[in-house]
């Protein structure tokens, strides 16, 4: 009886190997597809709520019943020695030890497996990321010119039908905080003629309109201030609630310390659905009533910028259009601007630096300017175009890019520019193109990788472009094993797959 008793306790507390294997197997990988990722997006700085929670938080259940399975199975494995016969009992005894060093062993490659999973995603940032994070990168001309000292703004143009008369150089204010002396340069701006400020409440996490509200302080009267329908974190979708749409403007107005804006644009805007979306109109027209804002823009610079930008013109409630566009820009896209300009839509040129890989230009330092300014001439040449927005995050950005104001491209400019365009042959997408999207079987947004390379290697805004490529539905890791039915796709000739890849391996941990 008392060995029936034992047998039967044994069997009781018997956990089969498959089991404890399938435990560990998913605890694995719980900690590869959970914590591995939850880890990463901390280090990159992405908010806490934006990031799943679900997967890391069963990590931690199915580690604990992972060990108590594997503990419950060498409990079971002695019990059966123990209960063996006499005869047996050597090798019994080796069966133990046997059992005892593979539960063991097991504990301790588990815990070790898990440990490696969730840290396998992170491993990426001290042998791609940290060494560009940290790296010294230029962001500006690095031998400026005397004569560029003090440069003030010399031209202003009309807004199209707001009738506003802004600085053709304008500031644009997505890098610039309290912390980084953006209320200085704000005020500076202000002073050397720059009249229109564009920001938007994802800009610097607030800390944009923060800053030009109080560089604004006694001169808001002078300044035409546009901002956009979007929260801390990102643009307001389709189907916002009016209320949403209305709390993200009234939560502007109240950093901006203003009663109203002058424009408000529909954010980054990729579809039509997006752009005609009731609830933004409604609330748009509340707005207005109540004097909080006075004009309605989109801003856009997808691969649909040329059907978005042509719903805008035939909808007709749009008086102003920010755009990219800069030299080299899509003959759709001059018409786009020539019939803005016939129905008097302002249009406001954005990314005019064209992937902003100047730093191979110095060599032509003795030819021409700064490629900066060369690249602003170029698009202030458009009379049709009514001002340029451009970052302005450092002191010396002052006296580069406003030297530009009024001037017109030279021979020597445009010999740059055609220079620029062989250095950047294959490597540069034309986001507003989209010829490529069609040929990728995983239906990946090939644009929005390639762009947010672009911030990551030529903007010097590491931690924005892994934040905004974590955000991807797809990211670039399909193309790993891709037939790549999109070479060949692109008309500019950019290696499409080896692109792609080298961005995912550059804006993800692993």
């Amino acid at each position: 009886m008392p060995e029936l008793a034992e047998s039967q306790a044994s069997s009781r507390t018997r956990v089969s190997g498959w089991v404890v294997l399938a435990l560990w197997t998913l605890t694995f990988a719980l900690a590869l597809i959970g914590v591995g990722p939850w880890i990463g997006y901390a280090a990159e700085g992405i908010d806490r709520s934006q990031i799943p929670r679900t997967l890391a938080l069963l990590t931690l259940p199915s580690l604990l019943a992972a060990l108590v399975a594997t503990i419950l199975w060498a409990i079971g494995r002695t019990r059966r020695v123990t209960a063996s016969p006499e005869g047996t009992r050597g090798l019994g005894r080796r069966r133990f030890l046997v059992g005892a060093a593979t539960g063991a062993g097991g504990v301790l490659g588990g815990l070790v497996g898990t440990v490696l999973a969730a840290f396998l995603r992170p491993l990426g940032w001290m042998t791609v990321t940290a060494p560009n994070i940290l790296s010294n990168t230029p962001k500006r001309d690095a031998e400026p010119r005397d004569a560029w000292r003090g440069a003030r703004v010399q031209a202003y143009r009309r807004l199209g039908r707001t009738n506003f008369r802004v600085s053709d150089i304008c500031l644009g204010s997505g890098r610039i905080n309290l912390e980084n002396d953006g209320e200085a340069i704000a005020r500076e701006a202000i002073a050397r003629g720059v009249n229109y400020f564009d920001t938007a409440p994802d800009y610097s996490g607030f800390g944009s309109e923060l800053a030009l509200g109080r560089a604004m302080k006694g001169r808001r009267n002078r300044m035409f201030l546009a901002t956009k329908f979007c929260t801390k974190d990102g643009h307001l979708n389709t189907g916002a609630s009016v209320a949403q749409y209305i709390a993200a403007i009234e939560g502007s107005l109240e950093r901006l310390q203003t009663d109203y804006v002058d424009l408000v644009h529909i954010h980054s805007c990729d579809t039509v659905e997006r752009l005609l979306d009731p609830n933004v109109h409604e609330a748009f027209d509340r707005l207005r009533q109540a004097g909080k804002v006075r004009f309605l823009g989109v801003s856009t610079h997808t691969p649909n910028l040329e059907q978005v930008a042509t719903a805008a013109l035939d909808d007709g409630r749009f008086d102003v259009m920010m755009l990219a566009y800069h030299h080299g820009a899509w003959p759709k896209l001059e018409k786009i601007v020539a019939r803005a300009a016939s129905q008097d839509v302002a249009v406001v040129a954005m990314k005019t630096l064209k992937g902003a890989k100047h730093r191979g230009l110095l060599e032509r330092r003795d030819q021409a300017d700064s490629y900066t300014q060369a690249a602003f001439k170029w698009v202030l040449s458009n009379s049709n175009v009514s001002c340029l927005v451009i970052s302005f995050y450092e002191h010396p950005h002052l006296d580069e890019y406003l030297y530009a104001s009024g001037k017109a491209p030279t021979q020597e400019d445009l010999a740059l520019l055609q220079r620029y365009d062989e250095l950047i042959a294959g490597k540069h997408c034309f986001a507003h193109c989209g010829a490529c999207l069609g040929a990728c079987p995983e239906q990946l947004a090939i644009n929005d990788v390639l762009r947010h390379r672009m911030y990551f290697e030529d903007y010097g805004v590491q931690k924005e472009a892994m934040r905004l490529y974590s955000r991807l539905e797809k990211q670039a890791d399909v193309c790993m094993g891709c037939s790549a039915p999109c070479l060949g796709a692109c008309p500019y000739g950019i290696p499409i797959q080896e692109r792609t890849i080298g961005a995912h391996r550059m804006l993800t941990f692993g």
